[in-house]
């Protein structure tokens, strides 16, 4: 190669790489979520979700993980706002009503709830800390995108119930 095409094909590779580089922070892995943390969850509940966090599957029914604001450990995000989790949430008054919906996936069992908006609420049960997973429409119709998550909840939130 010639030092008179060196020029043009550096110009040209940085161009790409610029223009790649502002598609990738277009994308709905390269934004950030705003997702308010539970309010204060005991320590021991925050210990589990601290763990969870560190679990956490890079990826959700294909959205890759994006940062939640403000950063917590109580909370993720990914593909934006299109699924949002918070650990350490106060149980739910639902979590009660034998009539509601539930799903099992992986042996960590899941309150369901339609949303008004058309998204879905999911919450676990039986777990030492509560975790709500809150999908948006588009996203809701992936069964899948569970399994990660249950993963991650088993190994790090024991069974049991939570007294928060």
């Amino acid at each position: 190669m010639s030092r008179h095409r060196r020029p043009f094909f550096l110009l040209a590779a940085l161009t790409a790489l610029a223009a790649s580089a502002a598609l990738a922070g277009c994308s709905p892995g390269g934004s950030e979520a705003r997702v308010d943390p539970p309010s204060a969850p005991p320590a021991d509940v925050a210990g589990l979700c601290a763990a969870l966090h560190k679990e956490l599957p890079e990826a959700v029914a294909s959205l890759a993980r994006t940062p939640a604001l403000p950063e917590s450990d109580l909370t993720a995000a990914w593909g934006g706002s299109a699924i949002v989790l918070r650990c350490g949430i106060p149980r739910p008054a639902k979590m009660l009503d034998e009539k509601q919906e539930g799903v099992d996936v992986n042996g960590v069992g899941w309150l369901l709830e339609k949303l008004d908006d058309g998204g879905f609420r999911f919450t676990t049960g039986s777990r030492l800390a509560y975790t709500e997973v809150r999908v948006d429409k588009e996203h809701a119709t992936d069964a899948g995108m569970l399994v990660g998550l249950s993963a991650a909840i088993a190994k790090t939130v024991p069974v049991g119930i939570s007294s928060y």
